[in-house]
Protein backbone atom coordinates (compact mmCIF):
# COMPACT_ATOMS: atom_id res chain seq x y z
CA UNK A 1 0.00 0.00 0.00
CA UNK A 2 2.86 2.37 0.81
CA UNK A 3 5.88 3.09 -1.34
CA UNK A 4 9.09 4.29 0.27
CA UNK A 5 10.83 6.83 -1.93
CA UNK A 6 14.61 6.72 -2.17
CA UNK A 7 16.20 8.78 0.58
CA UNK A 8 12.97 9.06 2.56
CA UNK A 9 12.31 7.48 5.90
CA UNK A 10 8.63 6.68 6.23
CA UNK A 11 7.39 6.51 9.81
CA UNK A 12 3.88 5.52 10.76
CA UNK A 13 1.95 4.18 13.73
CA UNK A 14 -1.44 2.53 13.46
CA UNK A 15 -2.53 2.31 17.12
CA UNK A 16 -5.72 4.02 16.00
CA UNK A 17 -7.30 6.53 18.35
CA UNK A 18 -4.62 6.38 21.05
CA UNK A 19 -1.64 8.42 22.13
CA UNK A 20 1.71 6.72 21.84
CA UNK A 21 3.33 7.68 25.14
CA UNK A 22 6.83 6.93 23.94
CA UNK A 23 6.76 9.21 20.88
CA UNK A 24 4.01 11.66 21.78
CA UNK A 25 2.22 11.01 18.46
CA UNK A 26 -1.45 11.82 18.32
CA UNK A 27 -2.80 8.95 16.27
CA UNK A 28 -5.85 9.42 14.09
CA UNK A 29 -8.54 7.19 12.64
CA UNK A 30 -8.45 6.76 8.85
CA UNK A 31 -10.19 3.91 7.08
CA UNK A 32 -9.47 4.62 3.43
CA UNK A 33 -6.18 4.17 1.64
CA UNK A 34 -6.20 7.85 0.69
CA UNK A 35 -6.82 8.84 4.30
CA UNK A 36 -4.02 6.62 5.50
CA UNK A 37 -1.64 8.09 2.95
CA UNK A 38 -2.51 11.58 4.15
CA UNK A 39 -1.96 10.65 7.80
CA UNK A 40 1.52 9.25 7.24
CA UNK A 41 4.19 11.95 7.05
CA UNK A 42 7.29 11.22 5.02
CA UNK A 43 10.29 12.29 7.04
CA UNK A 44 13.69 13.22 5.70
CA UNK A 45 16.28 13.23 8.48
CA UNK A 46 19.58 15.09 8.12
CA UNK A 47 22.56 15.78 10.34
CA UNK A 48 23.43 19.28 9.19
CA UNK A 49 27.04 20.38 9.60
CA UNK A 50 27.42 23.85 11.11
CA UNK A 51 30.42 25.76 12.42
CA UNK A 52 29.32 24.79 15.92
CA UNK A 53 28.71 21.09 15.31
CA UNK A 54 25.91 19.00 13.84
CA UNK A 55 22.23 19.79 14.12
CA UNK A 56 19.75 16.96 13.68
CA UNK A 57 16.97 18.17 11.37
CA UNK A 58 13.77 16.45 10.25
CA UNK A 59 11.98 17.76 7.16
CA UNK A 60 8.30 16.91 6.71
CA UNK A 61 7.03 17.55 3.22
CA UNK A 62 8.71 19.26 0.30
CA UNK A 63 9.52 22.99 0.51
CA UNK A 64 7.37 24.96 -1.91
CA UNK A 65 8.71 27.60 -4.22
CA UNK A 66 8.11 31.19 -3.10
CA UNK A 67 6.75 30.01 0.23
CA UNK A 68 8.48 29.87 3.64
CA UNK A 69 9.07 26.68 5.56
CA UNK A 70 7.80 26.32 9.11
CA UNK A 71 10.87 25.80 11.30
CA UNK A 72 10.57 24.59 14.89
CA UNK A 73 12.89 24.65 17.89
CA UNK A 74 12.16 22.89 21.19
CA UNK A 75 12.71 23.75 24.83
CA UNK A 76 15.16 22.19 27.31
CA UNK A 77 14.27 18.65 28.37
CA UNK A 78 12.45 18.06 25.08
CA UNK A 79 13.19 17.23 21.47
CA UNK A 80 11.15 17.95 18.38
CA UNK A 81 8.97 14.87 18.93
CA UNK A 82 8.04 15.35 22.56
CA UNK A 83 7.67 19.11 22.08
CA UNK A 84 5.76 19.34 18.80
CA UNK A 85 4.17 16.01 17.82
CA UNK A 86 0.89 16.73 19.66
CA UNK A 87 0.60 19.99 17.71
CA UNK A 88 1.75 18.93 14.24
CA UNK A 89 -0.08 15.60 14.36
CA UNK A 90 -3.33 17.25 15.38
CA UNK A 91 -6.00 16.80 12.73
CA UNK A 92 -6.54 20.55 12.32
CA UNK A 93 -2.84 21.09 11.61
CA UNK A 94 -2.92 18.85 8.55
CA UNK A 95 -4.51 21.62 6.49
CA UNK A 96 -1.58 23.89 7.26
CA UNK A 97 0.91 21.15 6.46
CA UNK A 98 -0.62 20.73 3.01
CA UNK A 99 0.52 24.29 2.32
CA UNK A 100 3.89 24.32 4.10
CA UNK A 101 6.80 21.98 4.64
CA UNK A 102 8.01 21.73 8.24
CA UNK A 103 11.62 21.56 9.38
CA UNK A 104 12.12 20.37 12.96
CA UNK A 105 15.52 21.23 14.43
CA UNK A 106 16.93 19.42 17.46
CA UNK A 107 19.61 21.14 19.53
CA UNK A 108 22.94 19.23 19.60
CA UNK A 109 22.61 15.91 21.40
CA UNK A 110 18.89 16.36 22.20
CA UNK A 111 17.39 14.21 19.44
CA UNK A 112 15.87 10.83 20.16
CA UNK A 113 18.55 8.15 20.67
CA UNK A 114 21.41 10.67 20.72
CA UNK A 115 24.81 9.37 21.78
CA UNK A 116 26.80 11.29 24.38
CA UNK A 117 28.67 14.22 22.92
CA UNK A 118 32.42 13.80 22.77
CA UNK A 119 34.45 14.87 25.81
CA UNK A 120 36.22 17.67 23.94
CA UNK A 121 33.04 19.12 22.43
CA UNK A 122 32.32 22.69 23.50
CA UNK A 123 28.56 23.01 23.65
CA UNK A 124 27.39 26.08 21.71
CA UNK A 125 26.03 29.15 23.46
CA UNK A 126 22.51 30.35 22.71
CA UNK A 127 23.99 32.96 20.37
CA UNK A 128 25.99 30.32 18.52
CA UNK A 129 23.02 27.95 18.27
CA UNK A 130 20.86 30.69 16.77
CA UNK A 131 23.56 31.56 14.26
CA UNK A 132 23.91 27.91 13.25
CA UNK A 133 20.39 28.08 11.80
CA UNK A 134 21.89 29.91 8.82
CA UNK A 135 23.60 26.64 7.89
CA UNK A 136 20.29 24.79 8.19
CA UNK A 137 18.57 27.15 5.76
CA UNK A 138 21.49 26.88 3.33
CA UNK A 139 21.51 23.07 3.59
CA UNK A 140 17.85 22.81 2.58
CA UNK A 141 17.95 25.74 0.16
CA UNK A 142 15.39 27.76 2.11
CA UNK A 143 14.92 31.46 1.46
CA UNK A 144 12.73 32.22 4.49
CA UNK A 145 10.96 30.65 7.46
CA UNK A 146 8.00 30.99 9.78
CA UNK A 147 9.40 30.09 13.19
CA UNK A 148 7.51 28.13 15.86
CA UNK A 149 9.47 27.61 19.07
CA UNK A 150 9.17 27.01 22.80
CA UNK A 151 11.27 28.29 25.72
CA UNK A 152 14.96 27.98 24.88
CA UNK A 153 14.02 27.46 21.22
CA UNK A 154 11.93 30.65 21.27
CA UNK A 155 14.92 32.58 22.57
CA UNK A 156 17.14 31.17 19.80
CA UNK A 157 14.66 31.96 17.03
CA UNK A 158 14.13 35.49 18.34
CA UNK A 159 17.90 36.00 18.36
CA UNK A 160 18.08 34.60 14.81
CA UNK A 161 15.34 36.98 13.64
CA UNK A 162 17.14 39.95 15.18
CA UNK A 163 20.33 39.13 13.28
CA UNK A 164 18.69 37.92 10.03
CA UNK A 165 15.37 39.76 9.63
CA UNK A 166 15.31 39.08 5.89
CA UNK A 167 15.10 35.32 6.54
CA UNK A 168 12.13 35.36 8.95
CA UNK A 169 8.58 36.14 7.85
CA UNK A 170 6.91 35.54 11.20
CA UNK A 171 7.45 34.03 14.65
CA UNK A 172 5.23 32.07 17.03
CA UNK A 173 7.10 32.20 20.34
CA UNK A 174 5.78 30.06 23.19
CA UNK A 175 7.04 30.71 26.74
CA UNK A 176 9.79 33.08 25.58
CA UNK A 177 12.07 34.70 28.14
CA UNK A 178 14.00 37.53 26.52
CA UNK A 179 16.03 38.28 29.64
CA UNK A 180 19.27 36.84 30.88
CA UNK A 181 19.04 34.67 33.95
CA UNK A 182 19.18 36.88 37.03
CA UNK A 183 21.61 36.26 39.86
CA UNK A 184 18.79 34.99 42.09
CA UNK A 185 17.79 32.49 39.40
CA UNK A 186 21.42 31.50 39.06
CA UNK A 187 21.72 30.96 42.80
CA UNK A 188 18.50 28.93 42.87
CA UNK A 189 19.80 26.82 39.97
CA UNK A 190 23.03 26.10 41.85
CA UNK A 191 21.25 25.27 45.09
CA UNK A 192 18.60 23.06 43.52
CA UNK A 193 21.34 21.42 41.49
CA UNK A 194 22.77 20.11 44.73
CA UNK A 195 19.43 19.03 46.13
CA UNK A 196 17.51 17.51 43.22
CA UNK A 197 18.04 15.61 40.01
CA UNK A 198 18.22 17.31 36.62
CA UNK A 199 14.81 15.97 35.48
CA UNK A 200 13.06 17.66 38.41
CA UNK A 201 14.76 20.96 37.60
CA UNK A 202 13.52 20.70 34.01
CA UNK A 203 10.00 19.80 35.16
CA UNK A 204 9.79 22.99 37.25
CA UNK A 205 10.96 24.96 34.20
CA UNK A 206 8.29 23.46 31.94
CA UNK A 207 5.33 23.36 34.34
CA UNK A 208 3.92 25.57 37.09
CA UNK A 209 3.37 24.46 40.67
CA UNK A 210 -0.38 24.07 40.21
CA UNK A 211 0.03 21.81 37.19
CA UNK A 212 2.71 19.73 38.89
CA UNK A 213 0.42 19.26 41.88
CA UNK A 214 -2.79 18.49 39.98
CA UNK A 215 -1.90 16.96 36.63
CA UNK A 216 -0.03 13.87 37.76
CA UNK A 217 -0.42 11.87 34.54
CA UNK A 218 1.07 14.55 32.29
CA UNK A 219 3.89 15.31 34.70
CA UNK A 220 4.74 11.64 35.07
CA UNK A 221 4.76 11.21 31.27
CA UNK A 222 7.23 14.06 30.79
CA UNK A 223 9.31 13.08 33.81
CA UNK A 224 9.65 9.59 32.30
CA UNK A 225 10.58 11.09 28.93
CA UNK A 226 13.21 13.42 30.41
CA UNK A 227 14.70 10.67 32.55
CA UNK A 228 14.65 7.77 30.10
CA UNK A 229 14.58 9.21 26.58
CA UNK A 230 16.95 12.17 26.92
CA UNK A 231 20.72 11.75 27.16
CA UNK A 232 21.35 13.22 30.61
CA UNK A 233 24.88 14.44 29.90
CA UNK A 234 23.80 16.16 26.69
CA UNK A 235 20.76 17.64 28.41
CA UNK A 236 22.93 19.11 31.14
CA UNK A 237 25.01 20.87 28.47
CA UNK A 238 21.87 22.33 26.86
CA UNK A 239 20.45 23.48 30.20
CA UNK A 240 23.75 25.14 31.11
CA UNK A 241 23.84 26.90 27.75
CA UNK A 242 20.30 28.23 28.19
CA UNK A 243 20.94 29.36 31.74
CA UNK A 244 23.97 31.29 30.47
CA UNK A 245 21.98 33.21 27.86
CA UNK A 246 22.36 36.96 27.46
CA UNK A 247 19.58 39.52 27.46
CA UNK A 248 18.09 39.98 23.98
CA UNK A 249 18.23 43.74 24.62
CA UNK A 250 15.13 44.40 22.56
CA UNK A 251 13.48 47.81 22.80
CA UNK A 252 9.92 48.81 21.98
CA UNK A 253 10.07 51.46 19.24
CA UNK A 254 8.57 54.77 20.33
CA UNK A 255 6.07 56.38 17.99
CA UNK A 256 7.96 58.93 15.98
CA UNK A 257 11.19 57.91 17.68
CA UNK A 258 14.32 56.14 16.51
CA UNK A 259 13.32 53.57 13.89
CA UNK A 260 16.66 51.79 14.21
CA UNK A 261 16.15 50.47 17.75
CA UNK A 262 16.78 46.77 18.29
CA UNK A 263 13.47 44.97 17.86
CA UNK A 264 11.87 42.19 15.87
CA UNK A 265 11.03 43.34 12.35
CA UNK A 266 8.60 40.50 11.60
CA UNK A 267 5.09 39.86 12.98
CA UNK A 268 5.21 37.86 16.20
CA UNK A 269 2.62 35.85 18.12
CA UNK A 270 3.63 35.34 21.76
CA UNK A 271 1.84 32.42 23.44
CA UNK A 272 1.64 31.36 27.07
CA UNK A 273 -0.72 29.25 29.19
CA UNK A 274 -2.32 31.05 32.12
CA UNK A 275 -0.78 28.64 34.65
CA UNK A 276 2.64 28.55 33.00
CA UNK A 277 5.73 29.52 35.02
CA UNK A 278 6.68 31.69 32.01
CA UNK A 279 3.72 34.09 32.20
CA UNK A 280 5.64 37.03 33.67
CA UNK A 281 8.55 36.57 31.26
CA UNK A 282 6.26 36.46 28.21
CA UNK A 283 4.31 39.54 29.32
CA UNK A 284 7.60 41.36 29.89
CA UNK A 285 8.83 40.38 26.43
CA UNK A 286 5.59 41.61 24.89
CA UNK A 287 6.10 45.00 26.56
CA UNK A 288 9.44 45.34 24.76
CA UNK A 289 8.24 44.51 21.24
CA UNK A 290 6.66 46.67 18.57
CA UNK A 291 2.92 46.76 19.40
CA UNK A 292 2.01 47.14 15.72
CA UNK A 293 3.57 43.76 14.94
CA UNK A 294 3.04 41.73 18.10
CA UNK A 295 0.11 39.80 19.54
CA UNK A 296 0.13 38.25 23.02
CA UNK A 297 -2.06 35.15 23.28
CA UNK A 298 -2.89 34.00 26.82
CA UNK A 299 -4.54 30.60 26.81
CA UNK A 300 -7.03 30.03 29.63
CA UNK A 301 -7.09 26.75 31.55
CA UNK A 302 -3.79 25.90 29.96
CA UNK A 303 -0.57 24.64 31.48
CA UNK A 304 3.08 25.11 30.73
CA UNK A 305 3.01 23.58 27.24
CA UNK A 306 0.08 25.02 25.21
CA UNK A 307 1.07 23.03 22.11
CA UNK A 308 0.62 19.83 24.13
CA UNK A 309 -2.26 20.90 26.37
CA UNK A 310 -4.47 22.60 23.77
CA UNK A 311 -3.09 21.88 20.27
CA UNK A 312 -6.44 22.49 18.56
CA UNK A 313 -6.80 25.99 19.93
CA UNK A 314 -3.21 26.86 19.16
CA UNK A 315 -3.58 25.53 15.62
CA UNK A 316 -6.56 27.81 15.02
CA UNK A 317 -4.59 30.82 16.23
CA UNK A 318 -1.69 29.74 14.04
CA UNK A 319 -3.99 29.67 11.00
CA UNK A 320 -5.02 33.24 11.70
CA UNK A 321 -1.41 34.26 12.09
CA UNK A 322 -0.46 32.64 8.77
CA UNK A 323 -3.35 34.40 7.05
CA UNK A 324 -2.08 37.68 8.41
CA UNK A 325 1.22 36.94 6.67
CA UNK A 326 -0.64 36.63 3.35
CA UNK A 327 -0.99 32.84 3.02
CA UNK A 328 -3.89 30.38 3.10
CA UNK A 329 -6.43 33.13 2.37
CA UNK A 330 -9.23 30.70 1.51
CA UNK A 331 -9.00 28.66 4.71
CA UNK A 332 -12.12 28.92 6.86
CA UNK A 333 -12.01 29.66 10.59
CA UNK A 334 -14.47 28.23 13.09
CA UNK A 335 -13.15 28.58 16.63
CA UNK A 336 -11.91 32.12 17.14
CA UNK A 337 -14.60 34.57 18.17
CA UNK A 338 -14.43 38.13 19.38
CA UNK A 339 -14.85 38.41 23.13
CA UNK A 340 -16.23 41.45 24.89
CA UNK A 341 -14.85 40.38 28.24
CA UNK A 342 -11.66 42.46 28.04
CA UNK A 343 -11.35 45.15 30.67
CA UNK A 344 -11.09 48.81 29.71
CA UNK A 345 -7.59 48.92 31.14
CA UNK A 346 -6.50 45.98 29.04
CA UNK A 347 -7.93 47.61 25.94
CA UNK A 348 -6.21 50.88 26.72
CA UNK A 349 -2.85 49.27 27.38
CA UNK A 350 -2.82 47.01 24.34
CA UNK A 351 -4.86 48.77 21.67
CA UNK A 352 -2.75 49.73 18.69
CA UNK A 353 -2.58 49.77 14.94
CA UNK A 354 -3.25 46.25 13.69
CA UNK A 355 -1.05 44.62 11.10
CA UNK A 356 -3.20 41.56 10.59
CA UNK A 357 -6.57 43.12 9.81
CA UNK A 358 -7.72 41.77 6.50
CA UNK A 359 -7.08 38.07 6.95
CA UNK A 360 -7.34 37.47 3.24
CA UNK A 361 -3.62 38.06 3.01
CA UNK A 362 -3.80 41.75 2.06
CA UNK A 363 -1.80 42.92 5.07
CA UNK A 364 -4.23 45.83 5.64
CA UNK A 365 -3.93 47.89 8.78
CA UNK A 366 -6.58 48.69 11.33
CA UNK A 367 -6.73 50.58 14.61
CA UNK A 368 -9.04 48.58 16.85
CA UNK A 369 -8.03 46.30 19.71
CA UNK A 370 -9.27 42.73 19.60
CA UNK A 371 -9.54 40.26 22.44
CA UNK A 372 -10.08 36.73 21.17
CA UNK A 373 -11.50 33.69 22.90
CA UNK A 374 -11.24 30.19 21.52
CA UNK A 375 -14.89 29.20 21.27
CA UNK A 376 -16.92 27.64 18.51
CA UNK A 377 -18.52 30.38 16.44
CA UNK A 378 -19.14 31.11 12.81
CA UNK A 379 -19.79 34.84 12.95
CA UNK A 380 -16.16 35.92 12.88
CA UNK A 381 -15.28 37.18 9.40
CA UNK A 382 -11.80 36.79 8.02
CA UNK A 383 -11.44 40.56 8.25
CA UNK A 384 -11.31 40.11 12.03
CA UNK A 385 -8.18 37.99 12.00
CA UNK A 386 -5.53 38.27 14.74
CA UNK A 387 -4.46 41.86 15.24
CA UNK A 388 -1.59 43.11 17.38
CA UNK A 389 -3.05 43.14 20.88
CA UNK A 390 -3.36 41.15 24.04
CA UNK A 391 -5.49 38.13 23.32
CA UNK A 392 -7.11 35.63 25.65
CA UNK A 393 -8.61 32.27 24.88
Amino acid sequence: MFTQKPGYLVKCDFHVGKINRETGYLLQVHVTEQGLMESVQQLVEHDVETQYGKLHCTMKGVPKRNRPVILTLHDIGLNHKSCFNPLFNHEDMQEIMRHFAVCHVDAPGQQEGAASLSTGYNYPSMDQLSESLVSVLKHFGLSSIIGVAVGAGAYMLAKFALHHPDLVEGLVLININACAEGWMDWAAYKITGWAQALPEMVITHLFGKEEIHNNHEVIQTFRHHITNNMNQTNLQHFVRSYNSRRDLEIVRPAQGGNVNVKSLQCPALLVVGDSSPAVDAVVDCNSKLNPTKTTLLKMADCGGLPQVDQPGKLTEAFKYFIQGLGYMAAVSMTRLVRSRTASDSSMASTGSRGRYEGGRGQGQRGRSHTDVSMESASNLALEQTLRPSEVSC
